[in-house]
């Protein structure tokens, strides 16, 4: 699909970063509440408190004189994962999959011993992937215990899904694939594929990766047609609740689907990007337009049951292996 022109553009509902920031991000979002959703602790803090679902939380570390602890907060974790509290784009996160000896090992296979490990927080600590390059924490999280249905479709890392929610209506929704192009990480800027998902019933609709339509993973060469996410609707009332949460009347709320606990919230982002309009082919203005023209006040269980009822949509890919069969 080529939108090559601002008409183009308008007539797929597209919204572009001066709409969002100025119509969305600026009307429903009180800066004062950013630092919910930009400081990882704080918002696994505040989920605790709402019952939500988060990685468990080892162990933190806020100062170059704690790193020394870290063997201790480590002691008993074979797998784990250490995150910057304000990183964004999935920046500084290090995943250890399991333990050898005396090294951990990245699911890349690469061994790293327990200096690298404590000079990645250190880094962390001193601001290098942290917004405006601020002092930082290190988080210390359980590794997740991903779903392995979801084996054939990522390279490596841990497939998330994000969703819009829009005064708490969960509006559009895709999930990230990693790549060997991604370092295995759920990034699409990075090379990750975007797999639009159906709000109605959990089943990819589309692929892109690097702004392309993609039917398979590149790296496993699976379909993606098949691709469907269980427990769907606990998932969007989940991402529903973060409204409540957080206040915030725009923003991204990224999860996984734990073998053990189910979906899970990852983290919130009160700027969500707008490439997930591209992974689903449809541009987010008239679910916006729709969402805006309703009352305040409704239970999140009735937002899900009215944007999986107005949001359906039929998968792109589907078709496309119908038409090869």
């Amino acid at each position: 699909m080529n939108w090559t022109t601002p008409g183009k553009l308008r007539t797929k509902g597209i919204i572009g970063m001066n709409r969002r920031n100025i119509h969305y991000i600026g009307r429903y979002n009180d800066r004062r509440l950013y630092p919910l959703v930009d400081d990882k602790l704080q918002t696994k803090l505040l989920a605790q408190r709402y019952n939500i679902t988060t990685p468990a939380l080892i162990g933190t570390v806020s100062t170059q004189f704690g790193i020394k602890h870290m063997r201790r907060i480590l002691d008993g974790h074979s797998g784990f994962v250490i995150k910057p509290a304000k990183g964004s784009g999935g920046k500084g996160i290090l995943v250890i999959e399991r333990l050898e000896g005396e090294h951990y090992v990245k699911p890349s296979g690469t061994h790293l011993t327990l200096r690298d490990v404590e000079r990645h927080v250190s880094n962390i600590l001193s601001g290098l992937y942290s917004l405006g390059g601020s002092p930082d924490v290190a988080l210390v999280e359980g590794l997740i215990d991903f779903d392995e249905s979801f084996s054939a479709y990522t390279y490596e890392g841990v497939p998330d899904i994000r969703v819009i929610v829009f005064k708490g209506y969960p509006v559009m929704a895709m999930m990230r694939l990693s790549t060997a192009a991604s370092d295995g990480k759920a990034n699409l800027h990075q090379g990750a594929v975007g797999v639009g998902i159906d709000i109605a019933s959990g089943q990819a609709i589309r692929g892109v990766q690097f702004d392309r339509s993609r039917h398979d993973h590149p790296d496993t060469g699976h379909e993606l047609a098949s691709l469907h996410i269980d427990n769907w609707r606990t998932l969007l009332e989940l991402a529903a609740s973060c409204h409540e949460m957080t206040s915030l009347g725009y923003l991204g709320t990224d999860m996984v689907l734990d073998r053990q606990h189910g979906p899970m919230l990852l983290e919130l982002n009160a700027r969500p990007g707008l490439a997930i309009q591209m992974a689903n082919g449809e541009g987010l203005r008239n679910r916006l337009d729709l969402i805006e023209q309703q009352a305040d006040g409704v239970p999140p269980a009735q937002r899900v049951d009215f944007a999986q009822h107005h949001f359906a949509r039929r998968s792109e890919l589907e078709s496309t292996r119908e038409a090869s069969a």
